[in-house]
């Protein structure tokens, strides 16, 4: 029976994203590789809305690796400049018997776990030439499968991590820690405040595409409310280019979002949920554009980005209600 001790890499023992340094490190030293930025944006958009799973999104953006000449050697250099980030704590701490485990490539943590003296390193198969996975995203539930087919028996005394997907994890430990920063506090002490749910709420999947259909409903009311106002008055105008655009925001968000099926009790619901959204609409087109005199496009694209935390809030808890745990 193997005892140790269990970490998460990024954000836990080293202070930030290993994989975004080393990214932006490569593009300092060779900036050639921008342009694989458009199919990386690519990628993470249809990621977002659910088209690329994790791995296809992320083997599209580790495609920039075909571009570096001795990716040994940049790894190194790489890590001769970012060693100082592994955190204080952690190396007053660690033991010949710690296991490391992280969804970052296990190409690029394999260098620097060595001279941490980490023998065990679980993280992502990635290869290093290509970008190409062999297997799944070490993530979550995931974790814990790769630990027991690795190590057969084991027990974890302690785990730490800064992320709550690794709950799974934490669960199997004697003892776990939440980490954050230089912070270490029990992970079932762990208390979430009010700006970290909020924060874990507008950083969600969830809230990215709903801001990227709320860009489009947003372009859609300006572009209706315009075309109705030429035959219409201004106010009538922004209603009926409202509720048009609204009808194409509900398909969206339930087929993108939500991941719905399509009813008229959830679209009559997602119209309600609206209402706190068209009223602070209906406010400031009558302020800016009928007090103030701003011009009716000005007055029209300003309403249209107010109050998109209320109605994401709304729609998510009422008119999708079942899908509501975060």
């Amino acid at each position: 029976m193997i005892k140790m001790n269990v970490y998460d890499f990024d954000k836990t023992i080293y202070a930030g994203d290993s994989t975004l340094d080393f990214y932006m490190y490569c593009l300092k030293k060779y900036p050639k590789i921008v342009f694989y930025l458009p199919p990386q944006l690519w990628a993470a958009l249809l990621y977002v809305m659910g088209v690329y799973s994790k791995v296809r999104f992320k083997e599209t953006f580790y495609s920039f690796l075909y571009s570096l000449n001795d990716i040994d050697g940049v790894i190194d250099g790489f890590w001769a400049s970012h060693e100082h980030k592994i955190q204080e704590w952690y190396k007053k701490q660690r033991h010949g018997s710690d296991v490391v485990i992280s969804a970052s490539p296990e190409f690029l943590l394999k260098p620097i776990c060595e001279k941490l003296g980490i023998k065990i390193l679980i993280a992502s198969k990635v290869h290093k030439a290509t970008g190409r996975y062999d297997g799944e995203n070490c993530y979550g539930q995931n974790k814990v499968e790769r630990l027991n087919c690795e190590i057969k028996e084991f027990v974890i005394d302690e785990f730490y991590s800064d992320s709550l997907s690794d709950a799974p994890l934490a669960n199997l430990a004697k003892q776990s820690y939440h980490v954050d920063g230089e912070t270490i506090i029990s992970w079932s002490d762990y208390q979430s405040s009010g700006f970290k749910k909020a924060k874990m709420l507008f950083a969600s999947k969830e809230f990215i595409v709903f801001l990227i259909i709320g860009t489009i409903n947003a372009l859609n009311g300006v572009l209706f409310a315009y075309l109705f106002s030429l035959p219409f008055d201004v106010n009538a105008a922004f209603i009926a280019g409202y509720m048009t655009s609204l009808s194409i925001s509900y398909l969206l968000n339930s087929l993108f979002t939500f991941k719905e099926t399509l009813s008229l009790k959830k679209y009559l619901k997602f119209c309600f949920s609206y209402i706190p959204n068209f009223l602070i609409q209906n406010i400031i087109v009558l302020i800016f554009y009928n007090f103030l005199g701003w011009h009716k496009l000005f007055a029209y694209s300003l309403a249209a980005i107010i109050g998109v935390p209320v109605t994401f809030i709304l729609i998510k808890y009422f008119a999708f209600k079942k899908d509501a745990a975060i």
